[in-house]
């Protein structure tokens, strides 16, 4: 086996010029296919952490049936119970309580139909960017509370929609839990922009405390909000949480959904991207794979005579065929190494400094991105796209290797 090693080293640099020309030709797929597949990886994972912290959250505890109708009377009864759960959870990394009601909000010179949602201040800010999100005026409570003002927070496009500003007072009329009217004048305390357009354009926020009083909630919520500490861990956090809320709440058996059934716009966009990334990776791909094949069967063509006088001194055709496929081995391995650790750097300098997407602004703020796009490294982007090519370009290199076997001594040596 050395010689033949060795040998089918020999034969690769017989032609130089073709061998760098099909090894750069595999090291520039690898390289493409390294880079894409962390870049997609990281803007996907991006798009969930920017979408999840803007208004899911990774996972939701809630009433059977709430997340399709989104009733006032499908609620959580008893949420201190759940949250008592949550803080023994390690792989939680906060969580939160939210209450929601539509409502008829009125300014002096519109009036729309409007999520009014009801947070905790405190711990709203450790799973969602809203307070971050504050572009004028001040986040809920940054100043000693006044309890007959009800505070909040409202998106900059709603703002505008309204025709109101900082200070100013909207009218809220809608339903309580127990059927009663539920009304209330609130004062606005901040205007955010969060980047998704639709959750600035639809949604208010205000205490939870005061939305309870206006709702008549009596101490029940719509959602606890959780945020697991990286979004790898949240189907185990899915599992544990169904296993151990069973027990929590006497009145209802309780759901946890996670931000693919939350969001499933978002996972069918990301479903939809990857799968036209594999036809385009599959097309680059089967480009090499026929450099490859052309560049085997150009070398069977060069060296018939090569063949015929080496099958005439006894060489079996079973070596012969391993010997090319050796070389077809090596020369992939080589492009495939070197375009695995090119694109691996090329990667990581991206992953570290970022990619201005500022002009595909407006597409990805639907996603709650701006600014700037991370790739993300991983074993799986290094090795998947590598191996396929290595895979897809042995495979290529087998039909001028195996035409090896239907080869005549006597005809190979006076091939012309």
């Amino acid at each position: 086996m050395p010689i033949d090693l060795k040998m089918a080293w020999r034969n690769i640099w017989r032609n130089p010029r073709r061998t760098f020309l099909t090894i750069a030709a595999i090291a520039f797929a690898s390289i493409i296919l390294v880079f894409m597949l962390s870049f997609q990886f990281g803007s996907y994972e991006a798009m969930i952490n920017s979408s999840v912290k803007i208004q899911t959250g990774h996972l939701q505890i809630q009433a059977p049936g709430y997340k399709d109708k989104q009733s006032i009377h499908m609620v959580v009864t008893d949420p201190e119970a759940v949250g008592a759960f949550l803080n023994n959870s390690s792989e939680v990394a906060a969580y939160t309580f939210r209450a929601r009601a539509f409502s008829l909000v009125s300014s002096e010179e519109r009036t729309y139909g409007i999520m009014i949602t009801g947070i905790d201040p405190s711990s709203e800010a450790g799973v969602s960017t809203l307070k971050t999100s504050i572009r004028r005026g001040k986040y809920l409570f940054e100043e000693n509370p006044n309890q007959e003002i009800v505070p909040a927070l409202i998106g900059e496009l709603l703002a505008r929609n309204l025709q109101v500003g900082l200070g100013d007072e909207l009218t809220v009329l809608g339903q309580g839990r127990d059927g009663s009217i539920a009304a209330s004048v609130i004062h606005i305390k901040g205007i955010y922009r969060s980047g998704l357009d639709e959750f600035d354009r639809a949604s208010i926020h205000i205490p939870l405390q005061q939305f309870q009083d206006i709702y008549s909630m009596r101490g029940a919520i719509h959602e606890v909000v959780v945020v697991g500490k990286s979004l790898r861990q949240v189907p185990e956090i899915k599992k544990r949480l169904l296993a151990g809320i069973k027990t929590t709440d006497s009145k209802s058996s309780l759901r946890v959904l996670d931000w693919m059934e939350l969001m499933p716009g978002l996972r069918q966009a990301i479903e939809m991207d990857l799968f036209s990334g594999i036809i385009f990776y599959i097309i680059l791909i089967i480009v090499v794979a026929f450099s490859i094949l052309n560049t085997f069967l150009m070398a069977i063509i060069e060296r018939t005579k090569e063949f015929g006088v080496m099958m005439a001194i006894g060489t079996t055709r079973g070596r012969l065929t391993r010997l090319l496929l050796i070389e077809s081995f090596s020369m992939t391995v080589i492009g495939m190494v070197t375009g695995a650790v090119l694109g691996s750097l090329i990667t990581w300098y991206f992953q570290v400094n970022g990619i201005d997407i500022s002009g595909s602004s407006e597409l990805l703020s639907h996603y709650g991105i701006s600014g700037r796009l991370y790739p993300k490294l991983s074993l799986a982007s290094i090795i998947s796209g590598p191996m396929a090519v290595m895979i897809i370009t042995f495979l290529a290199a087998l039909y001028p290797a195996l035409k090896i076997r239907r080869l005549r001594p006597v005809e190979a040596i006076s091939h012309v």
